[in-house]
């Protein structure tokens, strides 16, 4: 009874300070409500981040507010089709001390950070792409035969343009299913456009305080883990992410004539993670249905993809994964 009494405690409290975070995050971020709570429930999993809107809509902005209010170190690369690897990463080069000896020395690449911005990540080869990859599972990256540990917490936050696809690589599915969730980031409203217009072309800055440390932000990920969900949960969970997958018992017609591939087991640990954040973020102690029906879209879309028939019909796997997550929860309420 003690710990459950000392779990609730910390529950609270984390719950107030990350109210504090998000409104910080929003005085800047005007307006785009959603994509700070998904941005701030991915650091709160310890995961990662795919930001997918058209260019100009404050995406990097968003990372450099986020890498101050959480506390974070925060590092950037431009994704470019001449991008290498060791750009990322870092490289080792011969030095020359005075004495004339010869030896290695690690230059450490912008990777080396708490928050990286990998910005386009879609305009690299899938050479330099791949360079993220262990990065993102592991925490650490090899070098000339040499494992070097990232700093700690270490998140990544991706941009890529949805419309602009000249020149362009598509990222391929395993690095997909790294990221914990897709954020769409999409045109503000006439009201949100002209709070930015007013707070953006005047004299006066706004300036992010900072609410978290990193070590914070690492006890705070330990207790989001630690916050209950209850059986009903965990099977809507379950009952979504099966449904999502086609020639399972549990898909659906429309799953099953438009999907090709769904989602794989680390969608479902997605969910798990994030419903919790999100159900810290909006000031309770559980995840309830509510939470599993809006991050349904966000933690499946990016790990799913429609069959060549579903996209001459002009189908939208974002309709068909929210006709899903709405059956689903119609049926557990039922």
């Amino acid at each position: 009874m003690a710990e459950a009494n000392e779990l609730l405690t910390e529950i609270e409290a984390l719950g107030e300070k990350i109210a504090e975070a998000r409104q910080a995050v929003g005085r800047r971020f005007i307006g785009q409500e959603r994509v700070v709570e998904l941005s701030l429930a991915a650091l709160l999993c310890g995961g990662h981040g795919l930001l997918v809107g058209l260019p100009g809509m404050g995406k990097t902005m968003l990372v450099d507010t986020l890498g101050t209010v959480m506390g974070l170190t925060s590092g950037r690369v431009q994704f470019t089709p001449d991008l290498m690897p060791a750009d990322i990463l870092g490289s080792e080069v011969l030095e020359t001390a005075k004495d004339g000896s010869r030896s290695f020395r690690f230059i450490e690449g912008p990777v080396f950070c708490q928050l990286l911005m990998a910005d386009e990540i879609n305009r690299a080869s899938p050479r330099t792409q791949s360079a993220l990859l262990q990065a993102m599972q592991e925490r650490e990256v090899t070098i000339a035969g040499q494992h070097r540990k990232l700093p700690a917490p270490f998140h990544v936050l991706a941009t890529q343009n949805p419309i602009e696809q000249e020149g362009t690589y598509p990222l391929p599915e395993a690095q997909l299913d790294r990221f914990l969730v897709q954020i769409d980031v999409e045109y503000p409203d006439r009201n949100t456009e002209r709070d930015i217009l007013l707070a953006t072309t005047g004299v006066a800055k706004q300036e992010s305080p900072r609410i978290f440390t990193a070590e914070e932000l690492i006890a705070a990920q330990t207790t989001v883990r630690r916050m209950p969900v209850g059986d009903k949960i965990v099977e809507l969970i379950l009952d979504l992410v099966r449904a999502c997958r086609p020639g399972e018992a549990e898909a659906g017609q429309a799953i099953n004539d438009s999907v090709s591939w769904g989602p794989g087991p680390r969608a479902a640990q997605a969910l798990m993670l994030t419903v919790r954040a999100r159900a810290l973020l909006n000031g309770r102690l559980a995840p309830s249905a509510e939470d599993v029906l809006a991050l349904a879209r966000p933690v499946l879309s990016h790990r799913m993809a429609l069959s060549f028939a579903a996209r001459a019909r002009g189908e939208e796997l974002a309709d068909i994964i929210d006709g899903v997550a709405r059956d689903i929860t119609r049926a557990e309420a039922a």
